[in-house]
Protein backbone atom coordinates (compact mmCIF):
# COMPACT_ATOMS: atom_id res chain seq x y z
CA UNK A 1 0.00 0.00 0.00
CA UNK A 2 2.82 2.36 0.86
CA UNK A 3 4.48 1.74 -2.53
CA UNK A 4 1.20 2.51 -4.33
CA UNK A 5 0.80 5.69 -2.30
CA UNK A 6 4.31 6.85 -3.20
CA UNK A 7 3.66 6.00 -6.86
CA UNK A 8 0.41 7.99 -6.82
CA UNK A 9 2.18 10.98 -5.30
CA UNK A 10 4.86 10.83 -7.97
CA UNK A 11 2.23 10.69 -10.73
CA UNK A 12 0.33 13.63 -9.23
CA UNK A 13 3.58 15.57 -8.91
CA UNK A 14 4.50 14.89 -12.53
CA UNK A 15 1.05 15.91 -13.76
CA UNK A 16 1.21 19.12 -11.71
CA UNK A 17 4.66 19.87 -13.13
CA UNK A 18 3.47 19.33 -16.70
CA UNK A 19 0.44 21.53 -16.15
CA UNK A 20 2.60 24.28 -14.67
CA UNK A 21 5.08 23.99 -17.55
CA UNK A 22 2.27 24.12 -20.10
CA UNK A 23 0.90 27.23 -18.39
CA UNK A 24 4.35 28.85 -18.54
CA UNK A 25 4.69 28.13 -22.27
CA UNK A 26 1.20 29.50 -22.78
CA UNK A 27 2.38 32.75 -21.20
CA UNK A 28 5.65 32.73 -23.14
CA UNK A 29 4.03 32.49 -26.56
CA UNK A 30 0.92 34.51 -25.52
CA UNK A 31 -1.43 31.89 -26.94
CA UNK A 32 -4.56 34.04 -27.28
CA UNK A 33 -2.70 36.90 -28.97
CA UNK A 34 -0.89 34.45 -31.24
CA UNK A 35 -4.20 32.82 -32.16
CA UNK A 36 -5.61 36.22 -33.20
CA UNK A 37 -2.55 36.84 -35.41
CA UNK A 38 -3.05 33.47 -37.11
CA UNK A 39 -6.75 34.25 -37.49
CA UNK A 40 -5.94 37.45 -39.43
CA UNK A 41 -3.60 35.57 -41.76
CA UNK A 42 -6.02 32.72 -42.45
CA UNK A 43 -9.06 34.96 -42.97
CA UNK A 44 -7.06 37.10 -45.41
CA UNK A 45 -5.83 33.99 -47.26
CA UNK A 46 -9.44 32.82 -47.66
CA UNK A 47 -10.45 36.31 -48.80
CA UNK A 48 -7.73 36.24 -51.47
CA UNK A 49 -8.57 32.69 -52.57
CA UNK A 50 -10.34 32.00 -55.84
CA UNK A 51 -11.48 28.54 -56.86
CA UNK A 52 -10.56 25.52 -54.77
CA UNK A 53 -8.85 26.23 -51.45
CA UNK A 54 -5.56 24.48 -50.74
CA UNK A 55 -6.13 23.40 -47.15
CA UNK A 56 -2.55 22.16 -46.83
CA UNK A 57 -1.38 25.74 -47.46
CA UNK A 58 -3.88 26.98 -44.86
CA UNK A 59 -2.43 24.49 -42.37
CA UNK A 60 1.16 25.57 -43.12
CA UNK A 61 0.16 29.23 -42.84
CA UNK A 62 -1.49 28.53 -39.47
CA UNK A 63 1.33 26.43 -38.02
CA UNK A 64 4.11 28.60 -39.43
CA UNK A 65 2.38 31.80 -38.35
CA UNK A 66 1.86 30.43 -34.84
CA UNK A 67 5.52 29.46 -34.53
CA UNK A 68 6.85 32.80 -35.81
CA UNK A 69 4.49 34.83 -33.60
CA UNK A 70 5.25 32.65 -30.59
CA UNK A 71 8.98 33.12 -31.20
CA UNK A 72 8.52 36.90 -31.42
CA UNK A 73 6.68 36.94 -28.11
CA UNK A 74 9.31 34.71 -26.49
CA UNK A 75 12.21 36.92 -27.59
CA UNK A 76 10.24 39.96 -26.44
CA UNK A 77 9.97 38.49 -22.93
CA UNK A 78 13.66 37.56 -22.85
CA UNK A 79 14.64 41.14 -23.67
CA UNK A 80 12.11 42.61 -21.21
CA UNK A 81 12.70 40.07 -18.42
CA UNK A 82 13.94 42.59 -15.87
CA UNK A 83 11.30 45.18 -16.82
CA UNK A 84 8.45 42.67 -16.60
CA UNK A 85 9.29 42.26 -12.91
CA UNK A 86 8.39 45.90 -12.34
CA UNK A 87 4.87 45.77 -13.79
CA UNK A 88 1.83 44.28 -12.09
CA UNK A 89 0.51 42.97 -15.41
CA UNK A 90 3.65 41.00 -16.25
CA UNK A 91 5.27 40.27 -12.87
CA UNK A 92 4.08 36.65 -12.91
CA UNK A 93 5.51 35.77 -16.32
CA UNK A 94 7.75 32.67 -16.26
CA UNK A 95 10.97 34.56 -17.07
CA UNK A 96 10.21 37.41 -14.67
CA UNK A 97 9.71 34.93 -11.80
CA UNK A 98 12.64 32.69 -12.86
CA UNK A 99 10.31 29.72 -13.33
CA UNK A 100 11.88 29.49 -16.78
CA UNK A 101 15.51 30.23 -17.63
CA UNK A 102 16.61 32.59 -20.36
CA UNK A 103 18.43 29.67 -21.98
CA UNK A 104 15.29 27.53 -22.14
CA UNK A 105 13.17 30.39 -23.49
CA UNK A 106 15.89 31.31 -25.99
CA UNK A 107 16.28 27.78 -27.36
CA UNK A 108 12.51 27.31 -27.67
CA UNK A 109 12.04 30.72 -29.32
CA UNK A 110 14.92 30.11 -31.74
CA UNK A 111 13.55 26.71 -32.75
CA UNK A 112 10.04 28.11 -33.20
CA UNK A 113 11.28 31.07 -35.23
CA UNK A 114 13.47 29.02 -37.58
CA UNK A 115 10.84 26.31 -38.00
CA UNK A 116 8.07 28.82 -38.68
CA UNK A 117 10.01 30.79 -41.28
CA UNK A 118 11.20 27.60 -43.03
CA UNK A 119 7.68 26.13 -43.12
CA UNK A 120 6.21 29.33 -44.55
CA UNK A 121 9.01 29.91 -47.04
CA UNK A 122 9.07 26.28 -48.21
CA UNK A 123 5.41 25.31 -48.39
CA UNK A 124 3.90 28.70 -49.32
CA UNK A 125 6.39 30.82 -51.28
CA UNK A 126 9.76 32.56 -50.70
CA UNK A 127 8.18 36.02 -50.46
CA UNK A 128 6.03 34.78 -47.57
CA UNK A 129 9.18 33.47 -45.91
CA UNK A 130 10.85 36.87 -46.14
CA UNK A 131 7.73 38.59 -44.80
CA UNK A 132 7.61 36.21 -41.83
CA UNK A 133 11.30 36.76 -41.12
CA UNK A 134 10.89 40.53 -41.42
CA UNK A 135 7.98 40.52 -38.99
CA UNK A 136 9.92 38.42 -36.47
CA UNK A 137 13.09 40.52 -36.62
CA UNK A 138 11.39 43.93 -36.61
CA UNK A 139 9.06 43.05 -33.74
CA UNK A 140 11.67 41.40 -31.54
CA UNK A 141 14.74 43.53 -32.23
CA UNK A 142 13.39 46.94 -33.32
CA UNK A 143 9.97 47.46 -31.75
CA UNK A 144 10.79 45.83 -28.40
CA UNK A 145 13.85 47.94 -27.47
CA UNK A 146 12.20 51.11 -28.85
CA UNK A 147 9.43 50.86 -26.26
CA UNK A 148 11.72 52.37 -23.62
CA UNK A 149 13.18 54.98 -25.96
CA UNK A 150 10.33 56.68 -27.77
CA UNK A 151 6.54 56.52 -28.35
CA UNK A 152 7.39 56.02 -32.04
CA UNK A 153 7.69 52.34 -31.08
CA UNK A 154 3.92 51.96 -31.61
CA UNK A 155 4.26 53.24 -35.18
CA UNK A 156 7.22 50.94 -35.82
CA UNK A 157 5.46 47.99 -34.21
CA UNK A 158 2.38 48.53 -36.37
CA UNK A 159 4.34 47.27 -39.40
CA UNK A 160 5.06 43.75 -38.11
CA UNK A 161 1.66 43.88 -36.43
CA UNK A 162 -0.06 44.24 -39.81
CA UNK A 163 2.12 41.78 -41.73
CA UNK A 164 -0.22 38.83 -40.94
CA UNK A 165 -2.77 40.20 -43.43
CA UNK A 166 -0.04 40.72 -46.02
CA UNK A 167 1.22 37.21 -45.35
CA UNK A 168 -2.22 35.71 -45.84
CA UNK A 169 -2.78 37.51 -49.14
CA UNK A 170 0.68 36.74 -50.54
CA UNK A 171 0.37 33.09 -49.45
CA UNK A 172 -2.37 32.65 -52.05
CA UNK A 173 -1.49 35.21 -54.74
CA UNK A 174 2.31 35.15 -54.49
CA UNK A 175 2.53 38.94 -54.88
CA UNK A 176 2.05 42.24 -53.05
CA UNK A 177 -0.57 44.18 -55.01
CA UNK A 178 -2.96 47.02 -54.17
CA UNK A 179 -5.60 44.83 -52.44
CA UNK A 180 -2.82 43.38 -50.26
CA UNK A 181 -1.63 46.88 -49.32
CA UNK A 182 -5.20 47.99 -48.53
CA UNK A 183 -5.89 45.04 -46.22
CA UNK A 184 -2.48 45.65 -44.62
CA UNK A 185 -3.53 49.29 -44.13
CA UNK A 186 -6.75 48.37 -42.35
CA UNK A 187 -4.88 46.35 -39.73
CA UNK A 188 -2.05 48.91 -39.60
CA UNK A 189 -4.33 51.87 -38.76
CA UNK A 190 -6.48 49.79 -36.39
CA UNK A 191 -3.50 49.20 -34.12
CA UNK A 192 -3.26 52.84 -33.03
CA UNK A 193 -6.64 53.19 -31.27
CA UNK A 194 -6.25 49.59 -30.10
CA UNK A 195 -2.80 49.91 -28.50
CA UNK A 196 -3.17 53.48 -27.32
CA UNK A 197 -6.40 52.63 -25.49
CA UNK A 198 -4.59 49.73 -23.79
CA UNK A 199 -1.57 51.94 -23.04
CA UNK A 200 -3.91 54.58 -21.55
CA UNK A 201 -5.35 51.99 -19.17
CA UNK A 202 -1.91 50.60 -18.28
CA UNK A 203 0.00 53.90 -18.31
CA UNK A 204 1.00 53.73 -14.64
CA UNK A 205 2.21 50.17 -15.06
CA UNK A 206 4.18 51.00 -18.19
CA UNK A 207 5.82 53.96 -16.48
CA UNK A 208 7.13 51.67 -13.73
CA UNK A 209 9.18 49.88 -16.36
CA UNK A 210 10.08 53.02 -18.30
CA UNK A 211 7.96 52.15 -21.35
CA UNK A 212 6.88 55.14 -23.45
CA UNK A 213 3.75 53.89 -25.19
CA UNK A 214 1.45 56.92 -25.39
CA UNK A 215 2.17 59.47 -28.15
CA UNK A 216 1.95 62.57 -25.95
CA UNK A 217 4.73 63.15 -23.40
CA UNK A 218 2.40 63.70 -20.42
CA UNK A 219 0.58 60.51 -21.37
CA UNK A 220 -3.11 60.60 -20.55
CA UNK A 221 -4.01 63.97 -22.03
CA UNK A 222 -5.87 65.67 -24.88
CA UNK A 223 -2.89 65.24 -27.20
CA UNK A 224 -2.95 61.46 -26.92
CA UNK A 225 -6.75 61.38 -27.13
CA UNK A 226 -6.73 63.59 -30.25
CA UNK A 227 -4.22 61.39 -32.05
CA UNK A 228 -6.27 58.31 -31.12
CA UNK A 229 -9.37 60.02 -32.52
CA UNK A 230 -7.53 60.91 -35.75
CA UNK A 231 -6.50 57.32 -36.48
CA UNK A 232 -9.99 56.09 -35.62
CA UNK A 233 -11.49 58.55 -38.11
CA UNK A 234 -9.06 57.37 -40.78
CA UNK A 235 -10.44 53.84 -40.46
CA UNK A 236 -13.85 54.93 -41.80
CA UNK A 237 -12.69 55.48 -45.42
CA UNK A 238 -9.88 52.91 -45.21
CA UNK A 239 -12.32 50.22 -44.11
CA UNK A 240 -14.36 50.83 -47.29
CA UNK A 241 -11.42 50.58 -49.70
CA UNK A 242 -11.56 46.77 -50.14
CA UNK A 243 -14.95 47.27 -51.84
CA UNK A 244 -13.52 49.96 -54.12
CA UNK A 245 -10.77 47.59 -55.28
CA UNK A 246 -13.03 44.61 -55.75
CA UNK A 247 -11.80 42.58 -52.80
CA UNK A 248 -15.31 42.23 -51.39
CA UNK A 249 -18.84 43.57 -51.78
CA UNK A 250 -20.94 46.55 -50.76
CA UNK A 251 -22.13 45.02 -47.47
CA UNK A 252 -18.55 44.78 -46.21
CA UNK A 253 -18.06 48.43 -47.10
CA UNK A 254 -20.92 49.34 -44.76
CA UNK A 255 -19.47 47.06 -42.07
CA UNK A 256 -16.05 48.70 -42.48
CA UNK A 257 -17.58 52.17 -42.25
CA UNK A 258 -19.68 51.15 -39.24
CA UNK A 259 -16.63 49.71 -37.50
CA UNK A 260 -14.71 52.92 -38.09
CA UNK A 261 -17.63 54.99 -36.79
CA UNK A 262 -17.84 52.76 -33.71
CA UNK A 263 -14.17 53.36 -32.88
CA UNK A 264 -14.51 57.06 -33.66
CA UNK A 265 -17.49 57.38 -31.31
CA UNK A 266 -15.58 55.91 -28.38
CA UNK A 267 -12.39 57.78 -29.31
CA UNK A 268 -14.36 61.02 -29.31
CA UNK A 269 -15.76 60.19 -25.87
CA UNK A 270 -12.20 59.64 -24.68
CA UNK A 271 -11.14 62.97 -26.22
CA UNK A 272 -13.91 64.80 -24.37
CA UNK A 273 -13.41 63.14 -20.99
CA UNK A 274 -9.80 61.86 -20.89
CA UNK A 275 -11.14 59.25 -18.48
CA UNK A 276 -9.77 55.72 -18.20
CA UNK A 277 -13.32 54.35 -18.23
CA UNK A 278 -13.76 55.65 -21.79
CA UNK A 279 -10.37 54.21 -22.80
CA UNK A 280 -11.66 50.81 -21.66
CA UNK A 281 -14.75 51.19 -23.84
CA UNK A 282 -12.56 52.06 -26.82
CA UNK A 283 -10.34 49.06 -26.11
CA UNK A 284 -13.31 46.67 -26.12
CA UNK A 285 -14.64 48.28 -29.32
CA UNK A 286 -11.24 47.70 -30.94
CA UNK A 287 -11.39 44.02 -29.95
CA UNK A 288 -14.67 43.76 -31.87
CA UNK A 289 -13.58 45.82 -34.87
CA UNK A 290 -10.88 43.71 -36.48
CA UNK A 291 -12.51 40.24 -36.55
CA UNK A 292 -15.85 41.82 -37.47
CA UNK A 293 -14.43 43.70 -40.44
CA UNK A 294 -12.13 40.92 -41.65
CA UNK A 295 -14.93 38.35 -41.50
CA UNK A 296 -17.18 40.79 -43.38
CA UNK A 297 -14.63 41.03 -46.21
CA UNK A 298 -14.52 37.25 -46.43
CA UNK A 299 -18.25 36.56 -46.15
CA UNK A 300 -19.23 39.35 -48.54
CA UNK A 301 -16.72 38.08 -51.09
CA UNK A 302 -18.24 34.60 -50.92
Amino acid sequence: MEVKSIHSEVVVSEVSYLRAKAADYNQLVKFRLTFLVVFSSVVTYLTAATGAINWFEVAMLSIGGFLVTGASNGINQIIEKDYDKLMLRTANRPLATNRMSVTEAGVVSLLMGISGVVLIGTFLNPLCGWLALGALMSYAFVYTPLKRISPISVFVGAFPGAIPTLLGWVAFTGKIDMPAIILFGVQFFWQFPHFWSIAWILDDDYKRAGFKMLPSTPGRDKGTAFQTLTFSLALIPIGMLPYQYGVSGMISAFVGAFGGLLLTYYAFKLFRSCETADAKKLMFASFIYLPMVQLAYLIDKI
